[in-house]
């Protein structure tokens, strides 16, 4: 299926096209969730979400990037719109249990990352990693993402952030430099 010829079967609704492109990016678009929210049914809905998103406005797509590019954008915009509502209600209830209020359930501390795709040997460090990049500011840990779980070019990233290559490229060194801080005291203290 041709990118030019899908968008166009898109734009005139026709339903074969819109479920070719949802098996084709799906995978894509939960796997690029699942590394930004780590937690596997928060990254089904935004997956959806997506979907949901790309088929409304699909009129709005102008073809100045690819397809998969404009997918990606979607689904990291979606990702971040998560990551920034949980973090709201979980101060909200941080606040309303400081203020003593009854019925008001404890606010969980998260559970380890496990990622599907890791082997069950690497599953505690996977988890560790994952730590380490949910710490990350929010620029480093999408370009971290896509590069290294989503196997994304520079190039590939810099039209989804829509910034410049210098800015992928610092972007990519302050995540490393900043990794290997945190993983570094993670290391030190569980040398054998």
């Amino acid at each position: 299926m041709s990118e030019e010829n899908s968008i166009g079967r898109l734009k005139t609704g026709d339903p074969s096209a819109f479920r070719e492109v949802v098996d084709l990016f799906r995978d894509q678009v939960f796997n690029t969730a699942l590394g930004l929210v780590q937690n596997r049914e928060d990254a089904e809905d935004i997956t959806q979400d997506v979907f949901v998103e790309v088929f409304q406005s699909l009129g709005q797509f102008r073809g100045d990037s690819k397809l998969s590019t404009w997918i990606y954008r979607i689904t990291v915009q979606k990702s971040l719109e998560h990551i920034r509502n949980s973090r709201r209600k979980k101060r909200a209830g941080n606040l309303l249990s400081i203020f003593g209020k009854e019925n008001i359930l404890p606010v969980a501390a998260s559970a380890p990352f496990y990622h599907p795709g890791v082997k069950l040997e690497n599953k505690e460090l996977s988890a560790v990693l994952f730590e380490a990049i949910s710490r990350l500011t929010e620029n480093q840990r999408i370009a971290f993402t896509l590069h290294k779980v989503e196997a994304l070019s520079y190039a590939e990233i810099t039209e989804i952030l829509q910034v410049s290559l210098s800015s992928v490229e610092s972007l990519m060194f302050r995540a490393k430099q900043n990794l290997q801080k945190l993983l570094s005291a993670y290391y030190e203290k569980n040398e054998l």
